[in-house]
């Protein structure tokens, strides 16, 4: 006999209902569901009634409307606790949950929010300052993780014969390469305008430059045997995100015709994912994305299925459907820039919706929870500070079964002394990975 079926009671179907139960349902809770539309087909039970109507023996959860709408509307939302967990889009009491599950985690996941007129910062980037979670105090939790727990009590203990699956925690380490090389790398203009630089700024670096440039002495950014021998020490599954963009203001990599990166990322390719880092003007520009993207296609020789934007410059749904039309099939990009935390709400993988569209693509979304620079420079938090914090948001994933994502980039990790107290933190990360 297989698994017992659960049926989810609707009165009409809709795209938004069934995208978000396949979440918690199947994908958070692991159980065999179906949604049914006749009341006369509900023979036996166990039955989640998602209406208005009375269904004998179900657990009920009174839709809030947000599913059965099409298009965006902005309303005002209260958030309030319930078993010590932030919740909205309350329902009241009753036989269920006092809450719509199913609509508050649609409206998280599909970032409904940034599709809202919003403020934005001088990228155009949405601000976690901006978002529900930050200013109700739960973006470091991962809300619908928790959600799904409580609810899963709840269906275990009315339905008893239901078996819920037990996730298990997993980690990734992801690595954004702007500057693969401080000196190294750069064509002979770009050099000799550093040369120049440090003279005029006397900022001590002549010397260092030379010595590299002459072979004296390794680059101090060039520290990827560091990063991929202690993810191998620590097991840690590992992905790499290569820029490849033509030089600009935001854009530092060396060209991808440079023999030096070239061979770099090639190397790595061929052990490791190597993903594309669409450079700063690529986030608004098809056609440059669709570039980069052969570009590092030529390199490493084979099909490039990832990506991550430069700055975090995501924007919805321009950004992702831009993605799916370059070819692209899983986005590393949704994470805020200036907080950690869960930004969707949520610590696993998941397919992007469209909501302008109103439906589901195949584009899989990996968000991210702890960048560096997020925590170094945006929140000018030193690497003793920042462990802690790290540690806090890991926590969480492990506590919901879930995956938690670092970005790291191999500057934060350079062979200076900064480098060197951030190789603590990092090497602390990646130790209690594995605990």
């Amino acid at each position: 006999m297989g698994p017992v079926q659960v049926k989810l009671f609707v009165q009409n179907l809709n795209p938004r209902l069934d995208y978000i139960a396949s979440i918690i349902l199947g994908d958070i809770l692991g159980l065999n569901w179906e949604i049914v539309t006749d009341k006369e087909k509900l023979v036996g039970l166990p039955v989640i009634n998602y209406s208005n109507e009375n269904v004998a023996g179900s657990l009920n959860i009174v839709p809030n409307g947000l599913l059965s709408e099409t298009g965006l509307i902005a309303r005002e939302i209260a958030v309030s606790n319930w078993n010590e967990i932030p919740v909205f889009f309350q329902t009241g009491t009753g036989t269920g949950l006092p809450f719509d599950i199913f609509a508050a985690s649609f409206w998280l996941i599909t970032r409904y929010e940034e599709y809202l007129p919003h403020e934005k910062d001088m990228h155009g980037r949405f601000r976690a300052s901006s978002s529900l979670a930050f200013r109700n105090g739960f973006l470091a939790k991962p809300v619908i993780d928790l959600w799904s727990e409580k609810f899963a009590f709840m269906l275990k203990e009315r339905f008893p014969s239901l078996v819920i699956r037990k996730n298990k925690f997993r980690a990734l380490l992801t690595v954004d390469i702007d500057v693969p090389f401080a000196y190294r790398g750069r064509n002979i203009f770009r050099n000799m305008g550093g040369f120049i630089r440090d003279a005029i700024l006397q900022t001590g670096s002549i010397d260092e430059r030379f010595s590299v440039l002459t072979g004296k002495n390794n680059d101090p950014y060039d520290v990827f045997d560091y990063i991929t021998r202690m993810a191998e020490v620590y097991e840690s599954e590992i992905r790499f995100f290569f820029s490849v963009g033509n030089y600009s203001g935001y854009d530092k990599n060396p060209s991808w015709k440079n023999r030096l990166y070239s061979d770099l990322i090639r190397n790595i390719a061929l052990k490791y994912n190597a993903g594309l880092h669409p450079g700063y003007h690529a986030a608004v520009s098809i056609n440059k994305l669709e570039n980069e993207h052969k570009r590092l296609s030529i390199i490493t020789g084979g099909e490039v299925a990832s990506a991550r934007f430069h700055y975090l410059r995501l924007f919805f749904p321009d950004s992702y459907r831009a993605l799916i039309k370059a070819g692209i099939k899983e986005d590393y990009s949704l994470g805020f820039h200036d907080e950690p935390g869960f930004r969707a709400g949520i610590s696993r993988p998941f397919n992007f919706y469209d909501l302008n569209e109103d439906k589901e693509t195949l584009l899989r979304i990996v968000p991210f929870n702890v960048m560096d620079v997020t925590l170094s420079q945006y929140k000018g938090l030193g690497p003793s500070e920042s462990g802690e914090l790290i540690m806090n948001i890991m926590n969480e994933a492990r506590r919901a079964g879930g995956l938690f994502v670092s970005l790291w980039h191999n500057t934060t990790l350079a062979q200076t002394p900064s480098g060197m107290e951030w190789r603590n933190v990092f090497e602390s990360m990646l130790k209690a990975q594995q605990e």
